[in-house]
């Protein structure tokens, strides 16, 4: 039988961090400015760098909130003419974080957050439904961690992470006449964050964090081929038409360096740069337990895809604006970049170079209670669709909008 080469992608929405492929959508707050980092005003600054939690004012605080995200994505065969559009519905992107100081220089917290994932979903009938039709991709971080001051001025923070990752992908094989589906609900995997906060006086704020690689292993993946019965002993199914499969799906490292400068009492500025080593992600091995749809003569059950990812840049700027004691205005922007170049573009998970506009409002109820919304519209640069290894070419544009909610609790 003819070999079928499959589009190896499992789980590259839950890998990559620029464009489509990783929302900045951790704090309500940070959101609002440009998803800047060196805001230690509740626990929210958890995920962004554990050290942040020494300078939260109150001794108790727990924060909270949830996303929209609406992506659609475009793409055109410039020699057909024919078009398409994705149809994929709202992601709910959460998180929830609390820190506590146990003693004035010595602070605990733990941060749940869904940093990476999202559903994109193409027409059944679109030019790339052999690489894919659907691809429902989920990624939650658990992080306890610990932080602790070093001076009165400056804090070092450490957090363990744990990640748990999903997917739920069909594509087309019209080689043997139907569709397959992927899925695995228990990828996992585990890694580290560390980080310096200083606050050298009360102007200023300066966040330095690093977030580690993380291997997340799928161990028990599932195929399972809606084709003809008849099909089933030549492929290796078993009566259900399925087979396993196993994979190791790189996460890379994180560097981000953010600080916020406060130009009057009531006026202030932030800015971070993010860099992610994406030039760790080369190629996707999928290795089956049967079924020869892998590409390697050596071995027909093993598939190689290659990715070509590069390393990314983010540079970001917000604001914050205190209008009065219980309302605060915000702005920012932020260019992100895609991690592929045209030759390597992924159709399941589609990512492009962007500018984001961001914007939202604070308020605050009494001294213990905050409540914020936040909105941006990201504008994508169109690309170019030149991607050998899968014969797919054309041309490629989307949009993006982004909202949410969040609420904090603090007891001084």
């Amino acid at each position: 039988m003819k070999k079928i080469v499959l589009t190896a992608a499992l789980l590259g929405g839950v890998l990559a961090h620029a464009g489509g492929f990783r929302v900045s959508l951790q704090g309500v707050k940070q959101l609002a400015m440009a998803h800047t980092s060196a805001h230690a005003e509740d626990a929210s600054v958890t995920f962004f760098n554990p050290a942040g939690m020494s300078f939260i004012p109150s001794k108790f605080s727990i924060a909270a909130g949830g996303f929209g995200a609406k992506s659609i994505v475009t793409y055109q065969n410039l020699e057909t003419l024919n078009s398409y559009e994705t149809d994929s519905p709202i992601g709910t992107p959460l998180y929830a974080a609390v820190a506590y100081k146990v003693l004035d220089n010595f602070s605990v917290g733990f941060n749940f957050s869904t940093p990476f994932g999202s559903t994109i979903e193409w027409p059944s009938d679109w030019a790339g439904r052999e690489i894919v039709q659907r691809l429902e991709l989920k990624a939650f971080y658990f992080q306890p961690m610990v932080s602790v001051k070093l001076a009165p001025w400056v804090s070092f923070g450490g957090s363990y992470i744990y990640a748990k990752g999903t997917v739920n992908w069909d594509k087309a094989v019209t080689q043997l006449g139907g569709t397959l589906n992927l899925k695995d609900d228990k990828a996992s995997g585990s890694g580290f964050g560390i980080g310096f906060y200083f606050q050298p006086n009360d102007k200023l704020d300066v966040s330095i964090a690093y977030r580690s690689p993380i291997d997340m292993e799928a161990k028990n993946g599932t195929v399972s081929f809606d084709i003809s019965p008849a099909l089933y002993p030549s492929l290796g199914l078993n009566a259900s038409g399925q087979d396993n499969f196993k994979a190791t799906l790189p996460l890379v490292d994180e560097y981000t360096i953010g600080a916020t400068y406060k130009v009057t009492p009531k006026w202030l500025i932030s800015g971070d740069f993010n860099y992610s080593g994406w030039d760790r992600y080369s190629r996707l091995t999928l290795d089956f337990e049967n079924a020869p749809i892998g590409n390697q003569p050596s071995d027909p059950t093993v598939l190689v895809s290659p990715k070509n990812f590069k390393s990314t840049q983010t540079w970001r700027v917000g604001t914050q604006y205190q209008i009065n004691d219980m309302i605060a205005a915000r702005a920012g922007y932020y260019y992100d970049q895609s991690p592929y170049d045209d030759e390597n573009f992924q159709a399941e998970t589609p990512s492009f170079d962007s500018n984001v506009i961001t914007a939202g409002l604070g308020f605050k109820f009494a001294k213990n209670f905050g409540l914020d919304v936040a909105g941006g519209i990201a504008l994508p640069k169109s690309r170019k669709v030149e991607n050998a290894y899968n014969n797919f070419y054309g041309q490629a544009k989307a949009k993006a909008y982004y909202f949410g909610l969040g609420l904090s609790y603090n007891a001084f």
